[in-house]
């Protein structure tokens, strides 16, 4: 079986009858999504919401109930992937382009698992682009000051435009290499006008689901 879909049935272990349920976005949220159509159609009854527009749409043509985040109180616990996760626990977040709303999903959640195959497991961060989401009013200016504080930006395109996310926000990928110092790029990045939100998500998640070759696995965050 797939690893991503291993990964996402093992934390689908933890899905409870009436929760409110944070669903992720990306490739290997889509088994996740899978798997909470087939919980419902069960008799779970849960409340849902989504980080992106499309994991709403995706859960939507299945029959899952989606709310808005403002909808209801709290989330008590939200199921997502990763792009890279270091042995800390502290991920790069973003290659789908819904950094913004994971982290504030992520943020109000009592429990957050992140899914993932193998090769996601990292032992620091930086071969995977680090997501910055930008406004674009000024936006050649601050990747102009990005550059000049050597972090590498490239603006993130589709069809040869400025990637909208579902915010209508630009996103800007900083390749910054392996083992990049992450308290001195978020510094940086914290006090420059114009960013929104990082794909920094630090020590943010309570356990990891690993899919291996033949299985998954449960991985305690232990420095929560």
């Amino acid at each position: 079986m797939n690893k991503k879909k291993l990964a996402a049935l093992k934390a689908a272990e933890h899905i409870k009858n009436n929760m409110v349920l944070g669903l992720g976005t990306g490739s290997t949220a889509y088994y996740l999504i899978e798997r909470v159509e087939e919980l419902v159609r069960s008799g779970y009854d849960l409340k849902c919401v989504a980080t992106s527009k499309q994991t709403e749409e995706h859960a939507r043509v299945l029959g899952i109930p989606v709310f808005e985040l403002d909808e209801v109180e709290s989330i008590d616990l939200t199921i997502d992937g990763v792009d890279e996760i270091d042995p800390s626990f502290n991920a790069i977040k973003g290659g789908g382009g819904a950094l913004l709303r994971e982290k504030i999903v992520a943020g109000i959640s009592e429990k957050v698992i992140w899914i993932m195959d193998e090769s996601k497991l990292v032992p620091a961060l930086g071969k995977f682009p680090l997501p910055v989401e930008i406004i674009s009013f000024g936006h050649r200016h601050l990747l102009r000051k990005m550059e000049s504080l050597g972090l590498n930006p490239a603006l993130r395109l589709s069809e040869g435009k400025p990637y909208l996310t579902d915010n209508r926000n630009y996103i800007v990928d900083l390749h910054l290499g392996e083992n990049f110092d992450i308290p001195k790029i978020k510094a940086l990045l914290d006090d420059l006008s114009g960013v929104v939100e990082t794909g920094l998500f630090l020590n943010t998640c309570d356990m990891i689901a690993v899919g291996y070759d033949g299985g998954a696995k449960i991985i305690i965050n232990n420095k929560k």
